[in-house]
């Protein structure tokens, strides 16, 4: 990639956003922010709870990212947000119309697996199917790419550096094919 730009690190919890995130900014030469971070209480408190988050609750969050976004504009950088439905997507954008997606992707049995395993994260295996029922994949006319997340994080994070490598203003990349 020639600009710096800023990347939103999407996919339902589990993917591996908070652990690729910080690698691929490091790759970039580009700060890192968390996505959950930018969470109000309220909504952490819902998620700890077990209770998906509705689209109202996901506004001001959502803002917050794009907010940051639009300051990180020309600069670059990276940021972790599920971004799971396009409408969550277009509000991040109208923030910073420049944004790139770098959709996480896997199969659920491995991401179960893997949020089996995490320690300390107030996010429940029991939302893992809510987010998969929320979640709208990258269209064709959205700027991003789809990356899978088997493998090490090293392996993922370089796939996701290639595909950004091949992504240019005017098409749609993938690292992995897309229906």
């Amino acid at each position: 990639m020639r600009t710096p730009h800023v990347v939103v690190v999407m996919g339902v919890a589990g993917t591996g956003k908070t652990t690729i995130g910080p690698l691929l900014a490091a790759r970039l030469g580009v700060p890192y922010a968390e996505g959950d971070d930018f969470h109000p209480r309220a909504n952490i408190a819902k998620m700890t709870a077990g209770i998906p988050l509705g689209d109202e609750d996901r506004w001001p969050w959502l803002d917050a990212i794009g907010a940051w976004a639009h300051g990180r504009a020309g600069l670059g950088g990276v940021v972790s947000s599920s971004a799971l439905k396009r409408s969550y997507r277009d509000r991040l954008r109208a923030a910073a119309p420049g944004v790139v997606f770098v959709h996480l992707t896997g199969d659920r049995k491995l991401i179960e697996d893997r949020m089996g395993h995490r320690q300390g994260h107030f996010m429940p295996t029991a939302l893992l199917d809510s987010q998969f029922a929320a979640l709208e994949p990258l269209q064709r006319d959205e700027r991003g790419v789809a990356v899978d997340v088997s493998g090490s994080p090293e392996e993922i994070t370089a796939r996701a550096v290639a595909a950004l490598d091949g992504l240019d203003s005017s098409t749609q990349s993938s690292a992995e094919p897309r229906p």
